[in-house]
């Protein structure tokens, strides 16, 4: 009987201890190696015809790589990392959904999308290698007409997710 106990009492020991060690774990480094802890995030490069883009991607970037993953921003000479990209595509007003004309009206668009392409890359400046890449990342944002502006940061919403996702899965 007393040797049950024991046994019982060493296993429950060794699943608290396992515990303990899963979570230091998980909340250690906030998903990338544990050297990086300042990042500088360059101007992401716009191929499309809105200018407005560049900022707007760069300061959602920005604005993530802080919150959520809790990193320091620095210049790009001191920074252990550094993410880079580039707009390949913005496409503002795809219809997604139709309301239908009359003899007096023609159809009416009542839904739209906005889409939006990057390819982005975060690298470890230390290892001089990529933490995490992308090309070709598409997120879009639905929006009623005339509001781009909402779709518009819907679909930054994503892309940061998508990125800082990326970005944790290495690690």
């Amino acid at each position: 009987m007393r040797r049950r106990g024991a046994v019982r009492d060493l296993a429950a020991c060794a699943a608290l201890v396992g515990l303990v060690q899963g979570c230091l774990y998980g909340f250690a480094g906030g998903g990338l190696p544990p050297h990086i802890r300042t990042v500088a995030i360059l101007p992401f490069d716009n191929q499309t015809a809105d200018p407005q883009l560049t900022q707007e991607v760069t300061d959602a970037v920005r604005e993530a790589m802080e919150r959520r993953l809790g990193l320091r921003v620095a210049g790009e000479e001191t920074a252990d990392a550094v993410v880079r990209g580039s707009i390949t595509r913005y496409e503002a007003e795809i219809p997604l959904s139709f309301q239908p004309g009359d003899a007096t009206r023609d159809v009416q668009v009542t839904r739209r999308r906005v889409q939006l392409s990057v390819t982005v890359e975060i690298v470890d400046q230390r290892a001089g290698r990529p933490l995490w890449q992308r090309s070709g990342l598409t997120v879009d944002g639905e929006y009623d007409p005339p509001n781009e502006a909402a779709g518009r940061q819907v679909a930054l919403r994503k892309l940061v997710s998508d990125i800082v996702d990326g970005a944790q899965s290495q690690w």
